[in-house]
């Protein structure tokens, strides 16, 4: 694996730092506005010297736009100049192999050296939607079958005796450039296996894959999955020693107050998703003026519990504590709220108080 593929540290940050999007459509936002706001929010990574912009996957919510990772990286590609685009991540067990290959060998194609292909194994959304999706057997419990079709398709790497062999082939990618009789020049997208447990980071340690862990989602296994994930390694052709991205959700702003109002919207959402129904980002007026149960409560503390909260300097000094703690290589942060401009506010902020400096274009 070509050492470009990891971050660069900017400023007084004790490793790079990079941006995971869910694209959000709160409450009053519409899914165009969503967007609209998720590439300006690329604009301003690419500019501040962020390491990468990842895009999440996720399926029938309307509070999160990004259905389709792919399709908004191949928008990104001609928004952005220096910044590391990907997948954050694709969930496998929702697509044929061959598609996942063909669309990150394309967008590697349009932006060489650029494209990272995360790739999960939850489903990103609930049980029947997921049934939706799959129109099959395939699922989770498969994921390293998966996986490894995924890897032979990226590599045209099928052995003898495979049913695919010489038959099948991911375009754009290596075999294309061999048949047509001119040096390969495909270089395919690194990938990178992400979790929120043990199950992937061990997975990810027996292959000498990168790996990056949701601690937005279950910091109560960051521990754990990280030693799972270094004590096992094994060096491989990819990389040759552990790399660790942690994610983290943050909600800075320039009054704390305020900081702590769009994270409780955000965290109300999640107390809805766990109550089954629509995963949609209140207002923070919505949200503090909501009549709440105690059993309400404690769920929206606990997921506001898991978000870093504060002003800039407060941030960053709560992104330090944990990068010491769990000497992560790159640290992620997922800006978690309800109004674009409070996300993009936020990034700035965390930008500003470690000193990045703006990019020439």
């Amino acid at each position: 694996m070509r050492t470009s593929i990891f971050g660069t540290r900017h400023g007084t940050a004790p490793a790079p730092i990079s941006i995971l999007d869910f694209a959000m459509a709160g409450r009053g936002l519409t899914a165009r506005e969503a967007i609209a706001a998720s590439i300006e929010l690329a604009h301003l990574v690419d500019r501040r010297g962020f390491a990468r912009y990842w895009v999440a996957e996720h399926h029938s919510s309307p509070g999160v736009t990004t259905s389709s990772p792919p399709i908004l990286l191949a928008r990104l590609v001609s928004e952005t100049k220096r910044i590391r685009l990907g997948s954050g991540g694709m969930m496998l067990p929702n697509f044929p192999p061959l598609v996942v290959a063909e669309q990150f060998g394309l967008l590697a194609s349009m932006a060489p050296g650029r494209i990272d292909l995360g790739i999960g194994r939850a489903p990103g959304t609930d049980g029947t939607t997921a049934m939706a999706l799959r129109r099959g057997q395939i699922g989770a419990e498969d994921f390293p079958t998966q996986l490894m079709e995924l890897l032979a398709f990226l590599d045209d790497s099928f052995t003898a005796g495979n049913p695919y062999g010489d038959r099948v082939h991911a375009v754009p990618g290596p075999w294309q450039d061999a048949e047509n009789g001119v040096p390969r020049s495909f270089e395919r997208p690194p990938v990178w296996l992400l979790g929120s447990s043990g199950y992937s980071a061990q997975l990810a340690a027996e292959l000498g894959f990168p790996f990056a862990f949701a601690a937005h989602l279950a910091d109560e296994n960051l521990e754990l999955a990280l030693d799972h994930y270094r004590s096992r390694f094994r060096p491989s052709a990819f990389l040759d020693k552990p790399y660790v991205i942690v994610s983290s959700g943050v909600m800075a702003a320039d009054d704390e107050r305020e900081a702590q109002r769009q994270a409780w919207a955000y965290s109300h959402g999640m107390m809805r998703m766990s109550q089954g129904k629509p995963f949609v980002v209140p207002t923070p007026q919505e949200a503090e003026a909501y009549p709440y149960t105690n059993r309400e409560r404690q769920i929206i503390e606990m997921w506001n519990a898991k978000i870093m909260i504060g002003n800039g300097e407060q941030v960053t000094a709560k992104l330090n504590a944990r990068q010491k703690q769990t000497q992560a290589d790159e640290m992620m942060v997922l800006n978690l709220g309800h109004t674009p401009s409070a996300i993009h506010r936020s990034t700035e902020l965390i930008a500003d108080s470690y000193g990045m400096p703006y990019m020439d274009d």
